[in-house]
C-alpha cells in the first residue's frame, strides 16, 4: 500500500479536529467572558529508511486567546467586568476553585451568590458568599459585596476573590469550560484587581475570522481526502500491473 495514505490521514484528522474547535468557538461567540480556544499543529518527519519525505501532522500544545472581549453596558447591579488580566473565582462542579471571566451574578433561593450558570462565587478567603433574605445587593469597584436589608443600614458582606495568573502558573481550560491553574493550586487573591459594575465582558471570538477559518479548514480536509483517494487508486493500479506481470 502507498504510505501516502497514512500521512494524508494525519492531515485529515488535524483538519477535522480544528474544525471542531472552530465550531465550538463560533457557537460561543455570544457567551459572556468566553475565551476562544486555539488549535495548533506541527509537522513531524517520519523516521526510517526511505521515509525522509514523509511528514505527519501532530497536535501541538495550544491554549486560548487571552485578550478581553467587548464591554457590554447592562446597568445591572450584579453584572461586573473584571479589569486587565484578572479572573473571578468560583466553585466548580467538582468542588474545587476555578476561574471565569463571566461576571453575571445572581442570588440563589438559599441566598448564595452564584453565577448565571449556578456556580457559587468565592470570596477572598475561598468561601461562598451568602446574602440575607430580602436584601438588596450591590457591588463596588474593589469587589466588595454590600447588602441592605429592609430597615437596616448597608453592610459589607464580603469581597469577591479576583486572581491574576502569572507566567509561572498560567491558566488552562478544563473540560467544563472553566479555567484552573496549571499547578492545580488555588491562585492568590489580587488586591489590586478592580472591576466595572453594570458591565459584562462579551466573548473574544471574532465570528467572521472564525467562519473564514472553517471554510479554509474544510478545503484542507477535502484536499487530504483526495490524497487518500489518489493513494488508493495508485495501490489498485500497482496491484493490477503486478497481476499482469505474474
Amino acid at each position: 500500500m502507498d504510505r501516502l495514505i497514512y500521512t494524508a490521514m494525519t492531515g485529515a484528522n488535524a483538519a477535522a479536529s480544528r474544525q471542531a474547535v472552530l465550531s465550538s468557538n463560533l457557537a460561543n461567540a455570544s457567551t459572556n467572558g468566553f475565551r476562544a480556544q486555539l488549535e495548533t499543529y506541527r509537522s513531524v518527519p517520519l523516521v526510517g529508511e526511505g521515509a525522509s519525505t514523509r511528514v505527519f501532522a501532530v497536535e501541538a500544545t495550544a491554549g486560548f486567546l487571552d485578550k478581553p472581549g467587548m464591554a457590554q453596558q447592562t446597568n445591572r447591579a450584579l453584572d461586573a467586568m473584571t479589569t486587565d488580566k484578572s479572573w473571578f473565582a468560583v466553585q466548580g462542579l467538582d468542588g474545587n476553585e476555578a476561574y471565569t471571566r463571566n461576571g453575571s451574578f445572581e442570588i440563589a433561593q438559599d441566598g448564595t451568590l452564584k453565577t448565571a450558570t449556578g456556580l457559587p462565587v468565592l470570596d477572598v478567603g475561598g468561601s461562598t458568599i451568602t446574602v440575607p433574605p430580602g436584601a438588596d445587593v450591590t457591588l463596588s469597584n474593589d469587589g466588595s459585596v454590600s447588602a441592605k436589608a429592609p430597615g437596616q443600614p448597608i453592610a459589607v458582606l464580603s469581597r469577591l476573590k479576583q486572581v491574576t495568573p502569572t507566567a509561572e502558573d498560567p491558566l488552562k481550560r478544563g473540560d467544563d469550560g472553566l479555567f484552573r491553574s496549571y499547578s492545580g493550586d488555588p491562585l492568590n487573591n489580587d488586591e489590586t484587581a478592580r472591576l466595572h459594575v453594570g458591565v459584562l465582558e462579551g466573548s473574544n471570538v471574532n465570528a467572521i475570522e472564525t467562519m473564514v477559518g472553517m471554510i479554509q479548514t474544510a478545503r484542507q480536509f477535502e484536499a487530504q481526502t483526495k490524497l487518500m483517494t489518489t493513494a488508493e487508486a495508485n495501490d489498485r493500479s500497482a496491484a493490477q500491473l503486478l497481476g499482469l506481470q505474474g
